[in-house]
């Protein structure tokens, strides 16, 4: 157990930070290796739980260059299912906290209880995430970058070409405070890419949509294969072509699955 945390907040029950270390990004898709825990009871006992999983599959190399952890680093760990129970019994009944927990971490987190078959509710539970207090407290728009980087106010906030030309001295600024920073282009949207992956909308809608076996990301059918709702559903998938504001780039998608379940269509 750790030292007494002093907190400003009265508890009226234990309040769990959490952390987790992934494989990706891909809720439906990437696996937990590492949890941490920190416990934060209303008398201010603090315990803190360091916890790692064999995701039983291979770590990519650039996760791995985030967190550090290696296959091997988790070859002889159990897999989450095995801990999933005394995991849920850990956390509950506790309020939960984290950085980015509403958008990333709480929901692997619950995919992976989900797998193992272990209910996890958190819809009476307060979350606490704070990296969305930093953001709504600490504005991370442009004018709040042109004040940080360039020590001055953005003019004429909002014009097309004033916001254009603050993004150009902003973006040089930038390069020239981190010099970690990649200095070629391709480099550089790796590193954003990181961050913030780009998505298409046949992305939104499928995971893999440019390979051979797209899985639906959303809608009544997620996490099915798309061949198999060509095959068994056709009329979805062409209510799917049929709709109006459907994105071009998912027909595609949809029209290659039924032209490939039925050669005719």
């Amino acid at each position: 157990m750790a030292d007494p945390l002093p907190f400003p907040i009265r508890l009226e029950r234990p309040l769990v930070f959490l952390d987790l270390e992934t494989t990706g990004l891909r809720v439906a898709k990437d696996r937990v290796i590492e949890l941490a825990v920190v416990r934060l009871a209303p008398n201010g006992d603090v315990t803190e739980r360091v916890r790692r999983f064999n995701p039983g599959v291979p770590i990519p190399a650039e996760a791995t260059a985030v967190h550090g952890i290696t296959d091997e680093d988790v070859a002889e760990e159990p897999p989450f299912a095995a801990r999933a129970r005394s995991l849920a019994e850990l956390l509950d009944p506790c309020d939960l906290g984290g950085f980015n927990l509403r958008r990333f971490d709480l929901p692997m987190l619950l995919a992976e209880f989900e797998r193992a078959g272990i209910p996890f509710n958190v819809d009476e539970r307060r979350l606490i995430d704070v990296q969305q207090i930093f953001h709504r407290e600490e504005p991370r728009d442009l004018s709040a970058a042109v004040k940080f980087y360039l020590e001055r106010e953005l003019e004429d906030a909002h014009s097309a070409l004033a916001d254009t030309r603050a993004t150009a001295q902003v973006l040089a600024a930038q390069l020239e405070r981190y010099p970690h920073l990649p200095r070629e282009l391709e480099a550089l949207d790796r590193y954003c890419d990181e961050v913030s992956p780009f998505e298409t909308e046949a992305d939104r809608w499928f995971h893999d949509p440019r390979g051979d076996a797209p899985v639906f990301r959303r809608g009544k059918h997620r996490d099915r294969p798309l061949q198999v709702v060509a095959r068994a559903e056709p009329d979805y998938l062409r209510w799917m072509l049929s709709a109006e504001d459907m994105d071009s780039g998912v027909k595609e998608v949809v029209r290659r699955a039924l032209e490939s379940a039925d050669p005719a269509v």
